[in-house]
């Protein structure tokens, strides 16, 4: 199997030197990584004290890391702290976060880029985001003897891992210090197969979406929009793809109460025109167009987001959210909406995804899997005040119980720390 997985390893780099030619993500990818020693070297030359190591694959995992770094940083400021990604979906946006030390690319996992990348970095500690189990970093790391754990992880029954050709697959389970799941299945699955240092302490996303409502500022450009009919409801959808804009656009034409704030998975022009367009009927303006001076119309009933980062603060404007994917792949994060106290709605691709289905069984979400489910949620919702205000109650109750992962992940690592 190890002479497998070096084989698939090498393939994947061929690949990605192919993709490079089309793909833009492919050629950052590859790009990021070159002449990684040399960089690493020179940025470790500059740190007096052995650096806590943060892994994440993409900007997901990244916000699911991040209420440890902030934590690390709040015990010890003088603490370094490196971060690295897989994706350039989370490099290229948090390369310049200002709480790592240092913020790279992962090295592709051969056995020499292993040893070279844990040698160099020297960490006093290893902690990988919820999923990223990589072979030859994992034993290096067990090599030189240092701590490694995961947060934030969940397993399931058809992993590799637990099925009976996943002996091999389990040694990368095995490498880890600690494993800090999010649910006791997970912990259940883990011990079925002879790994028992593992334990449930819920999701670190939970303690990011709290934060960020703690201390999100006011949007002007959202609130002027909002205060031009302050009697009417509004929808924020988040993160959305074609059908789900296509079935809001539907749902907008029988609507004529409703307002909506809708922040687009994909923010190019291209995509950005295609909303304009199929939703021009309502009336449309850009979010960009507010903030650089101009007056929202007072027909406009839809409110286009047309840059990123903003997705988290604004959810808070509306009284119900849409959040998007559930057509697709899976739906994007159902959190940054609930913790604002309101009943979330999403499409029907959710299952995988723990907080969802908690949402779901405590009131505060719905599932949409077409234009008849939509009407009869949302008219349920904005037609009965009390119906929206259980279901808002539920959403935020839920979030509220579920926050507390990232002090009992720092209590159970505070000796491999030494802050």
């Amino acid at each position: 199997m190890l002479l497998l997985y070096n084989l698939g390893i090498r393939i994947y780099w061929c690949l990605a030197h192919v993709a490079a030619s089309f793909y833009p993500k492919a050629k950052l990818w590859l790009a990021g990584r070159r002449q990684w020693h040399p960089r690493l070297q020179r940025a470790m030359a500059q740190l007096q004290v052995r650096p806590v190591w943060v892994h994440c694959s993409s900007l997901g995992e990244f916000e699911q890391g991040r209420p440890l770094i902030e934590a690390i940083k709040a015990r010890n400021p003088q603490q370094p702290v490196v971060l690295s990604f897989y994706s350039p979906s989370g490099y290229e946006v948090r390369k310049g976060y200002p709480l790592a030390d240092y913020v790279c690319y992962l090295p592709l996992d051969t056995r020499r880029n292993a040893q070279r990348f844990v040698e160099t970095l020297n960490p006093s500690l290893a902690i990988f985001v919820k999923y990223e189990f990589w072979y030859h970093m994992l034993g290096a790391l067990n090599g030189a003897k240092v701590p490694t754990y995961v947060v934030s992880a969940i397993f399931r029954p058809q992993q590799v891992f637990f099925k009976s050709y996943g002996c091999w697959y389990r040694r990368f389970l095995q490498r880890f210090t600690h494993l800090f799941v999010q649910d006791e299945q997970s912990v259940e699955l883990l011990r079925g197969i002879g790994i028992c240092n593992a334990t449930a302490c819920g999701d670190t996303r939970f303690d990011r979406v709290a934060a960020i409502a703690r201390s999100a500022d006011t949007i002007p450009e959202v609130e002027r929009f909002c205060a031009l009919e302050p009697h009417r409801p509004v929808l924020v959808a988040g993160s959305t793809w074609p059908p789900d804009e296509e079935l809001l656009a539907a749902y907008m034409r029988t609507s004529s109460g409703l307002r909506l704030i809708i922040a687009p998975h994909e923010v190019h022009d291209a995509h950005l025109r295609l909303v304009e367009q199929r939703f021009g009927f309502a009336g449309t303006v850009r979010y960009t167009q507010l903030r650089d001076g101009s007056s929202p119309s007072t027909g406009a009933r839809v409110l286009i987001v047309d840059t990123i980062g903003l997705l988290a603060a604004i959810y808070r404007y509306g009284q119900v959210a849409y959040v998007g994917g559930g057509f697709g792949v899976g739906i994007h994060n159902t959190l940054e909406a609930a913790v604002y106290g309101m009943p979330v709605l999403f499409g029907p691709n959710y299952r995988r995804f723990n907080e969802a289905v908690g949402l779901l069984a405590h009131g505060g979400a719905f599932v949409v899997d077409g234009p008849v489910a939509l009407a009869r949620s949302l008219d349920g919702l904005l037609s009965s005040p009390e119906h929206l205000a259980h279901s808002a109650e539920a959403s935020r109750r839920y979030v509220q119980s579920m926050t507390g992962a990232t002090q009992a992940v720092m209590a159970a690592i505070d000796g491999a720390l030494k802050l």
